[in-house]
């Protein structure tokens, strides 16, 4: 089986890896996790590149490989070495186009096309479920000819600020079969009945999160996605986009520490000799390398099985989400301990990127919720 990139491939990293270098400096992401957010000038030049690797057919279908869009977002994610909104934007599109008719898509899409900026934030985890999606409470109920929204969401990305939510919800005026009666609402954020209040996370500062209620927020029916059904079984499936592309990210962070490491080792000397030639700090160096190597073949690997809709492509997926952003952790950690003091201050790159890769093992599933969707595919293959 060759994962080799392409010469197409290639080239698509190297003009992604043009504007990263150019726009991700160091300063420059310092300044942009303290405000919260990428100014207008930076997501709308990514869109316009973005949206320049596509054909025309690409584009009216919204049509990219899965495996280049994991190669941008690791390119990007190495070059910034932090977490950036693209790879929650290109799941979030991933989600609207799933479950939204045509006509809503092509508005939204031709919205982001020009600005680079989501006209939604999406909720789906609550407070009380969170990678447990099928245990939601927010709902909607038709009472005296008025349908009601009523819940909370938490970790809404840019929640307090998008002018629409997109938002799923149990329908309680629907009949329950094997899975609870899921709809996707796009709704404006300013309705009445509509709190949002900021979440002052560890980590991923360029992403703002909220957690939003909903207390008998009246809803008008255009406002349900229409035109795509599947609730769950159609969530579950897009949730995997999502675990890609977290995946992807962490790899991106976790190549920027070894790089980090790397050069500290050959600039910083010790007892009359590099740092680098400490048997100790060549194990660390080592052991981060076996990782890396192995983060990008599982990636990969599960990138090819959803692109040739293979057999095992869920279990692939989970075992990635289960395996990535640990080991990035891990490697984000060993390059803090090559770095010593330095390494551990607010300032530092590997510091952020330790944070950021450690949001990622909670982020679209925790390792914890890997294992129990991991398992019984595991039983089934051997079981075959």
């Amino acid at each position: 089986m060759e994962f080799g990139l392409s010469s197409e491939q290639k080239d698509l990293v190297g003009v992604f890896r043009e504007f990263g270098e150019r726009t991700f400096t160091t300063e420059q992401v310092a300044q942009w996790c303290r405000d919260g957010g990428l100014p207008d000038a930076v997501v709308a030049e990514f869109a316009e590149l973005y949206f320049s690797t596509l054909g025309q057919a690409e584009v009216d279908a919204f049509s990219n490989s899965v495996m280049n869009q994991t190669l941008i977002l690791e390119e990007l994610s190495r070059c910034a070495g932090a977490t950036l909104p693209f790879q929650n934007e290109l799941f979030n599109l991933q989600i609207m186009g799933g479950f939204a008719g045509r006509k809503t898509f092509s508005r939204i899409l031709d919205d982001y096309r020009k600005t680079g900026r989501l006209m939604f934030s999406m909720g789906v985890s609550e407070p009380h479920a969170g990678s447990d999606t099928m245990n939601m409470r927010t709902n909607t109920q038709t009472i005296g000819g008025t349908i009601y929204l009523n819940g909370a969401k938490t970790y809404v990305n840019n929640g307090e600020y998008a002018p629409n939510i997109l938002v799923a919800a149990i329908d309680k005026d629907a009949e329950q079969e094997k899975y609870p009666p899921l709809a996707f609402w796009l709704i404006p954020s300013n309705l009445q009945g509509i709190t949002k209040m900021p979440i002052d996370k560890m980590g991923q500062k360029m992403l703002p999160f909220a957690s939003v209620e909903f207390q008998n927020v009246e809803l008008k029916p255009e406002y349900r996605l229409t035109g795509n059904d599947g609730g769950f079984r159609q969530l579950f499936h897009l949730l995997e986009f999502g675990r890609i592309f977290t995946c992807a990210s962490s790899l991106g962070m976790a190549q920027a520490a070894m790089e980090d490491a790397i050069s500290f080792a050959r600039e910083r000397e010790a007892f009359g000799t590099e740092i680098a030639n400490f048997q100790q700090i060549a194990q660390l160096l080592t052991d981060m390398e076996v990782a890396l190597t192995n983060m990008r073949s599982m990636l990969y690997r599960a990138v090819w099985a959803i692109e040739a809709d293979q057999e095992d492509k869920r279990l692939a997926v989970s075992l990635c989400k289960r395996y990535i952003p640990k080991a990035a952790t891990d490697v984000a950690s060993a390059a803090m301990q090559i770095l010593g003091g330095s390494g551990y201050t607010e300032g530092s790159r590997v510091s952020r990127i330790w944070e950021d890769c450690r949001g990622n093992q909670i982020a679209e599933g925790t390792d914890q919720i890997m294992v129990y969707i991991s398992a019984p595919l595991i039983m089934d293959k051997y079981d075959k």
